[in-house]
């Protein structure tokens, strides 16, 4: 009987992960087999898209990326874009590291009113704070500029680092800090050469999350950045497809749509690692 009921298990154990790698196979072709295709499509002429969208192309070459990078100004939007999702993250990942910290490691009056007001942020969409945040910027001189971009997406991305980071800091244990008060280091040192360091695997993945949500934001840049000179990869991307309908060069959107996925899928397959050891780290209480 107890041999009877390990095949038993063995054969449900088996059957569940037959059914699991097969899902897991759909799963990855469906999102791989598009991505692939777009990369195939975008090395075919426009009239090669329409004649036969299955077909290799009839000639690689480059001549669509040249197109957009340059024509289409996805060059000049690829620049603004790296400036602001770029100095956004370097400002959010540190006040959000700091406020962390300070959030998690002390108590004081209205900590913790401050923290669920961070928690607060995080339910509160977007689409509603559109109106302030235009008449803000406009009374401030920074509604269609780039600085004014990054500010607001310091304060987008914010919160959730501060929720991200709050969990890797209060699990830190308080001896290490003493250690380092004990040995003469201050709260700035001990916060930016002992704690930070402890908390890479936290900080490296909030960054990819992070990372992900700003080069993707489209509805932030629409409505408080109308400068076509000021535009980010998103914007231009919109403009790009509906700029002349039918008539537009297809071959060159599929190249403009590569050159916005590629830093994304370069930048998680750098900190993959990261990602999948530390997300459970740092969601656990």
């Amino acid at each position: 009987m107890e041999l009877l009921g390990k095949s038993k298990e063995t054969s449900g154990d088996k059957a569940v992960a037959a059914v699991s790698h097969t899902m897991l196979i759909i799963w990855s072709l469906i999102v791989i087999l598009p991505l692939l295709w777009t990369l195939m499509t975008s090395f075919k002429t426009t009239r090669e898209i329409f004649a036969s969208p299955f077909s290799l192309p009839g000639q690689w070459n480059f001549d669509n990326y040249v197109s957009a990078w340059t024509t289409a100004g996805i060059g000049s939007y690829f620049v603004n874009t790296i400036i602001v999702v770029g100095f956004a993250l370097i400002i959010v990942m540190v006040l959000g590291a700091m406020c962390a910290y300070v959030l998690a490691r002390f108590k004081f009056p209205g900590s913790r009113a401050i923290y669920y007001l961070m928690l607060a942020g995080l339910t509160f969409p977007i689409f509603l704070a559109i109106v302030p945040l235009f008449f803000i910027l406009k009374n401030i001189g920074l509604l269609n500029t780039l600085p004014g971009l990054i500010i607001v997406y310091v304060a987008f991305a914010l919160p959730f680092t501060v929720f991200f980071l709050f969990s890797f800091f209060k699990t830190l244990p308080h001896e290490i800090g003493e250690a380092a008060a004990i040995d003469g280091a201050g709260e700035w040192r001990t916060f930016f050469q002992v704690m930070l360091p402890m908390a890479k695997p936290g900080l490296a993945s909030v960054l990819i999350f992070n990372f992900l949500g700003l080069w993707n934001q489209f509805l932030i840049p629409v409505a408080l950045n109308t400068n076509v000179g000021h535009y980010v990869l998103s914007q231009g991307m919109a403009a790009f497809a509906s700029q002349a309908g039918y008539a537009v060069n297809f071959g060159a959107l599929f190249a403009a749509v590569v050159i916005t996925v590629v830093p994304v899928l370069v930048v998680y397959v750098i900190f993959q690692r990261q990602l999948q050891g530390s997300v459970s780290a740092g969601t656990n209480k």
